[in-house]
């Protein structure tokens, strides 16, 4: 083999270890958005152990005096009675994140160790702190963890055929709005509602076809009927439920008609057939006797079978003699 073989092959050899190089440095379009959502991350609070429902959730440090408690007017709200009403603060300065416990009855602990009542801890990333039996992990400014914490949480909360919130993630909702409910002395109502005769909509069209049904009243729904602090579920296989907070009952029930007349008049056409679609609906409103929000969705729900057993199509609020 001549030299100049030789350094041609060695040319191929570089030009080929350079073109590999240059790929596995070069980031994917979603890695450079992460990337991207990263830098724009606040420094903030994972749940890593604690409420079920709430593991995985953050909670953005964003601003001076951020309250870590059981307090409903906690900024970091964890209901656990491991942890006091306002067990530790957050304090920013110069770009640093410190925590301090605010004599709480169990401590705080960081990395293992209890910290010193009223006197801040500058946290560095990745740090753990327990107060009481739930466990948070810090994360500073730009982590890219935090965008992918936060995709991974959001993936536990939602349904992932129709893309609204599941019914894990409605209870945790609804649990919270009762408390802002009963703090804040505003009316609460519950309207929840499912498709009337699905089975046979499976059975006759097909169950793609039941799913085109799922995801096109949750697109109307949306897209039409909802405000943006409304609250909008998954909550069973054809069920689906909506969380107001500050409506009145009147302001549901017509929420609810509107709803109703919706789905009736589409017309919901799969591989050109026309799916005949209706659902029954039932409205209940928070009420001073309430001790929990279940109590608020057991009576919607029994308005629900009202409508279905008076006819279907329809809707009811419980109590009402119509």
């Amino acid at each position: 083999m001549t030299d100049e073989d030789n350094n041609k092959n060695s040319d191929d050899n570089w030009d080929e270890e350079s073109s590999l190089d240059k790929t596995s440095v070069v980031p994917s379009d979603t890695f450079k958005v992460r990337l991207a959502q990263a830098g724009q991350a606040p420094p903030c609070l994972v749940l890593l152990v604690g409420p079920q429902n709430m593991i995985g959730r953050q909670w953005p440090i964003q601003s001076q005096n951020v309250i870590l408690g059981r307090s409903e007017t906690a900024n970091v709200h964890v209901d656990d009675k491991s942890i006091s009403k306002s067990h530790a603060k957050f304090l920013i300065s110069g770009g640093e994140v410190s925590i301090m416990d605010l004599e709480s009855t169990n401590k705080t602990v960081v990395n293992g160790k209890i910290i010193p009542s009223l006197q801040p801890i500058v946290l560095t990333n990745n740090d753990q702190i327990k107060t009481g039996n739930a466990i948070f992990k810090f994360l500073e400014k730009g982590n890219i963890e935090t965008v992918s914490a936060a995709e991974t949480f959001g993936r536990g909360m939602t349904d992932p055929l129709t893309g609204i919130f599941n019914k894990g993630s409605f209870d945790s909702n609804a649990n919270e709005s009762f408390r802002k409910s009963e703090l804040l002395g505003a009316s609460l109502c519950i309207i929840t509602f499912d498709i009337d005769h699905f089975k046979q909509v499976n059975d006759n069209f097909g169950h793609q076809a039941g799913d085109y049904v799922l995801i096109e009243l949750v697109r109307l729904v949306k897209d039409t009927q909802i405000r943006g602090n409304d609250f909008f579920a998954r909550t069973g296989g054809e069920e689906f439920t909506l969380l107001l907070l500050g409506s009145k009952e009147i302001e549901a029930r017509d929420v609810a008609e509107r709803i109703r007349i919706k789905i009736e008049k589409h017309s919901f056409t799969y591989q050109d057939k026309v799916i005949p679609v209706t659902i029954s609906l039932g409205v209940s409103s928070k009420v001073e006797t309430d001790r929990t929000w279940q109590e608020i969705f057991e009576r919607a729900d029994k308005a629900l079978y009202a409508s279905k057993y008076s006819g279907r199509n329809r809707v009811t609020v419980f109590g009402d003699k119509n």
